[in-house]
Order: C-alpha cells, then sequence, then structure tokens
C-alpha cells in the first residue's frame, strides 16, 4: 500500500478505510469525489449485503417510496428478484423508536397495494439485542435480519 500512497487517502475505523485521492480518481478515470465520513459503517454495512445477496444488478441506494399524501419513506436499498422486491435497511446509530416508525412506514406501504408480492425486508444491525428487538418489530412481515458479525 505504500507505493499507492500518492493515489489513495486512508483512515481507521475498526478496520482501514481507503478511498481514491484525486491524483487516483484522475489515474482511475473515477469522476466520484468520496471523502472521510461518519456514515462510512453504514455505507460498509450496506456493501455487506450487497455483496451476500450475489450483487444484484438492480439494487439501487437511497430509493424513495411513495404514496403522495398518504405516506413516504427512504429505504437505504431497494432490488428486485424473481420479480419480488427486497427493501434494504442499515441500522448503526438508529433510535429504535425511528425503526419502528420506519416499519410502520413500510406496512402502510403494502396494505396501500404498492407492490405486487409483499416485499422481504432485509435488515442489517449491530448486536443480538438489537436483533431481538427488531424481530419483535418486524413480525407479521417477511423479513431476515443480519447483524455485522455474520459478515465479519
Amino acid at each position: 500500500m505504500k507505493d499507492l500512497e500518492e493515489y489513495v487517502h486512508s483512515f481507521r475505523d475498526g478496520e482501514n478505510i481507503y478511498y481514491l485521492s484525486k491524483q487516483g480518481r484522475e489515474l482511475t478515470g473515477s469522476k466520484k469525489i468520496c471523502k472521510k465520513t461518519t456514515q462510512v459503517l453504514h455505507y460498509i454495512m450496506r456493501n455487506d449485503l450487497y455483496i451476500a445477496y450475489e450483487c444484484p444488478s438492480s439494487w439501487k441506494n437511497e430509493m424513495k417510496l411513495e404514496v403522495p399524501g398518504q405516506v413516504k419513506i427512504i429505504a437505504d436499498a431497494i432490488f428486485q428478484r424473481d420479480g419480488r422486491y427486497y427493501l434494504v435497511e442499515v441500522d448503526n446509530t438508529q433510535k429504535m423508536n425511528k425503526n419502528r416508525a420506519k416499519i410502520d412506514k413500510y406496512k402502510a406501504l403494502i396494505s396501500l397495494g404498492v407492490f405486487k408480492t409483499p416485499p422481504k425486508l432485509i435488515w442489517v444491525t449491530t448486536t443480538e439485542y438489537r436483533r431481538r428487538q427488531l424481530t419483535e418489530i418486524l413480525e407479521g412481515l417477511d423479513f431476515q435480519i443480519f447483524t455485522v458479525s455474520d459478515f465479519h
């Protein structure tokens, strides 16, 4: 990595995080500017799911789902497989009452018939305790919950 110092920046957040410098972007032709952010763990957790689900070509980050005047929510990611939607949520710093409100919005979208087939909700969280809390809140829905330790 020493030879790449001119082309990458890095910082430590549990592990080394690398991103392209201006020179690195110019060398690779990348137009996307990445900077150190407090959201890095959120992005890594979401990327873990992306990889675990074999990098779906339909994957879209930060997608707004809305029935105007009734319900609006931004999913951390969404993808389709075999005609069914999968809605991805990353829970690393969220208060549980915020998660509950998000789940209520997903339930509203389902009851309004937004999806031909009810979606599967995919969550990734930080601890077993939070997994148990989410399991209770998600009761009655089709869901799967991972913790970061499932991937690392």
